[in-house]
């Protein structure tokens, strides 16, 4: 039996738990409204060691009778994490145990880890369900013609995951998803970005996808883009307005990118966000 503990929250009747998938690495140069050693000296006040890791979460949900991940981490493309499937098996799952998959988004970090090299669909069982914009979006063939050179192997990559997973594909537009999970739009990120809010028994918890990818510096600056943003305008507003809501609300968040810690608080103080870590429930 494994002695090894994940980051876990309780909500109501879900339990919630961080699974890391590793690490992947962009330059702070792909960010937008700040310079690069000012990204680095606020990386660096925030104890971060490598200013440029930007850390990869997946989340396993366990609750109403369902065994569900929230998003599939990067599976090792362009040597980006891949150890998803190790950490599962140590949390005591395996691919053939989750029965359904919520995708927050379809960038390569996010969905990678839902195939095989081989091309074989990595959770058998599972029902893949995802925004009906996300996969529109994907599945356009002129938005693949005008993507760049980078964007269209992401455009493979996401249709590979869908056609993989088609005889058990499932779309959405807003409202509830699973009894007690609610999808919230978020887009920006990509048009069919989106958040999950877990409500049950008067708790709540946001799954928030990729609202930040640098959170000591996005949640103090929420002005600040990433390069992979599709409507980087977008995503900032998108970011601004859900801030002020968690902060006003105190909802308990998560991230994909929040760091290996996986939930947190926003905090606003002098007009300004802060992050505040949450220790296990």
């Amino acid at each position: 039996m494994s002695t090894i503990t994940f980051p876990t929250q309780r909500v109501g009747d879900f339990t919630i738990t961080a699974i890391s998938d590793g690490y992947l690495s962009a330059s702070l140069d792909f960010l937008s409204n700040i310079d690069a050693p000012e990204a680095s000296r606020m990386q660096r006040d925030a104890g971060q060691t490598q200013p440029a890791a930007v850390h990869i979460n997946c989340y396993l949900v366990r609750g109403a009778g369902r065994t569900l991940l929230i998003d599939g981490g990067a599976g090792g493309i362009k040597q980006w994490g891949g150890r998803l499937r190790s950490q599962l098996s140590l949390a005591g799952v395996e691919p053939s145990g989750i029965d359904t998959i919520l995708l927050t988004h379809a960038h390569p970090d996010h969905v990678g880890g839902l195939v095989e090299p081989t091309g074989q669909i990595a959770f058998p069982n599972a029902e893949l369900v995802t925004h009906e914009r996300e996969l529109r979006f994907w599945r356009d063939d002129a938005n693949l013609a005008r993507a760049s050179e980078r964007a269209r192997g992401n455009f493979l990559i996401a249709r590979q995951v869908f056609d993989g997973y088609s005889d058990k594909l499932r779309t959405f537009n807003e409202g509830d998803v699973l009894p007690g999970i609610t999808a919230m739009p978020l887009p920006g990120h990509t048009d069919g970005h989106t958040g999950y809010l877990f409500e049950s028994r008067d708790q709540s918890l946001l799954v928030w996808g990729d609202i930040v990818h640098f959170p000591h510096i996005q949640i103090e600056r929420p002005d600040v883009s990433i390069a992979f943003d599709q409507d980087s305008s977008r995503a900032a507003a998108t970011r601004s307005r859900l801030l002020d809501r968690v902060s006003a609300e105190g909802i308990l968040i998560a991230g994909m990118h929040l760091g290996e810690a996986g939930f947190a608080r926003i905090r606003q103080t002098r007009g300004k966000y802060g992050l505040l870590y949450e220790t296990e429930a």
